[in-house]
């Protein structure tokens, strides 16, 4: 019965100042609804790296020219990479764990279908096993063969945002299109990846490497080589093996010298996820501080409140009341405020992650939603008991003579 008596002075106190609660509520709201959406853009952030990198395959490996220890070393002392390097590691009689070899070129160009004109994102020369070894599957059409390759013919498989600029609606298997004047075929398109951030990776178009080479690049170096490991569990066999070829064909007798670094995607991942990890504790971290100038709110008010009815207080007071119920209503009044504050934070939080925000599609984490729920109840506790000892403290004398 206390209790019961105790909610409903505290309903009733609240509802004699429906905009000072408001305004109180609403500080707590967005102290909550901030903690839940940022970290619910920082996990989506992450998943959409993780996606990215996964999304190449897990035994796939990147070979790029560069000091392999990330110290500075003349440019000239760095042999660059070559389509003789990536045929030394696909003839290697010895590299078991290797299962396919890519050697990659990327350049630029305006592409032209009749009256279209349009830029895509790159423009990539290699072998018919980078599809496998990236995890470019062909949506429709089919992609180009090795006979195209050792013929240098002029066909090109493109990306499905390339082909939606370039034809719309029309299919464009078998249509030709140019690529800086060169005249090329499309045999393919692939299916749609999808991704996040400021790289489109179905804006490409994907060449035989002879071809890409005579009509763009020359036939220099190379600028990565993609190996596909035979399994997920022989890629570290298949980073020593390449490590060894390598260093063998740019004549390296110190490993500790090599000029060409090897990545793969379950270091990558990791680097990746420590990274959004990291921002994710930030945007929290920042979100918490909202919270706080929410508790601070209700500190606040609770004060101007137990100011304004110091009178009736006194008169409680006066007329019997304990210290306990003095205490407990204007903690139910501050708890009150905190719950249904965080309760609406929580239903915005979510509401709002259901929107993209800057590319990335925010992921809301269960532990966020009750973590900052529980906390704005605490907060409002925390910072309500100033106030509400206060009021319990006051002399029923004191009160009364209150103006």
């Amino acid at each position: 019965m206390i209790l019961w008596q105790t909610l409903r002075f505290a309903v009733g106190g609240l509802a004699a100042n429906k905009v000072r609660s408001a305004l109180t509520m609403l500080g707590v709201l967005i102290g909550v609804a901030s903690v839940i959406l940022l970290l619910a853009v920082g996990n989506g952030s992450s998943q959409a790296v993780k996606d990215s990198i996964t999304s190449l395959g897990t035994n796939s490996l990147t070979v790029s020219a560069g000091s392999a220890s990330g110290g500075s070393r003349a440019t000239s002392s760095v042999k660059k990479l070559t389509v003789a390097d990536a045929k030394a590691l696909a003839s290697d009689a010895d590299s078991s764990a290797i299962k396919s070899v890519a050697p990659v070129v990327t350049t630029s160009a305006t592409a032209l279908y009749g009256n279209v004109s349009y830029s895509p994102g790159s423009i990539v020369g290699t072998y018919p096993a980078y599809f496998e070894t990236a995890n470019q599957k062909v949506a429709h059409g089919e992609y180009f063969t090795d006979d195209d390759v050792l013929g240098s013919r002029k066909v090109a498989v493109l990306g499905s945002t390339t082909a939606k600029q370039l034809f719309d609606t029309e299919d464009p298997v078998g249509k030709k299109i140019a690529l800086g004047g060169t005249p090329f075929t499309v045999v393919g398109v692939l299916q749609a990846k999808g991704g996040s951030g400021f790289t489109d990776p179905d804006d490409v178009v994907i060449a035989p490497l002879p071809t890409v080479q005579n009509a763009f690049t020359g036939f220099g170096a190379v600028n990565q080589i993609l190996v596909q490991a035979s399994s997920a569990d022989t890629t570290t066999a298949a980073q020593s093996e390449i490590t060894r070829v390598l260093l063998g064909t740019h004549a390296i007798a110190d490993p500790t010298k090599a000029d060409f670094r090897i990545t793969n995607q379950a270091s990558l991942l990791t680097a990746r996820e420590s990274t959004t990890k990291t921002f994710t504790v930030l945007l929290g971290a920042v979100a918490a501080i909202s919270l706080l100038v929410g508790g601070i709110g209700i500190t606040n008010i609770m004060l101007v409140t137990v100011t304004e009815r110091t009178r009736e207080i006194g008169i409680r007071k006066a007329l019997g009341a304990p210290r306990a119920v003095i205490l407990g209503q204007f903690l139910t009044e501050s708890t009150l405020l905190s719950v249904i504050g965080a309760g609406l934070g929580v239903a915005a939080g979510i509401v709002g992650s259901h929107f993209s925000i800057v590319g990335i599609k925010p992921v809301v984490i269960p532990e966020s939603v009750f973590g900052a729920f529980g906390i704005a109840v605490a907060i409002g506790l925390f910072f309500g008991s100033y106030p509400a000892n206060r009021a319990a403290s006051l002399r029923p004398i004191d009160a009364l003579r209150h103006e």
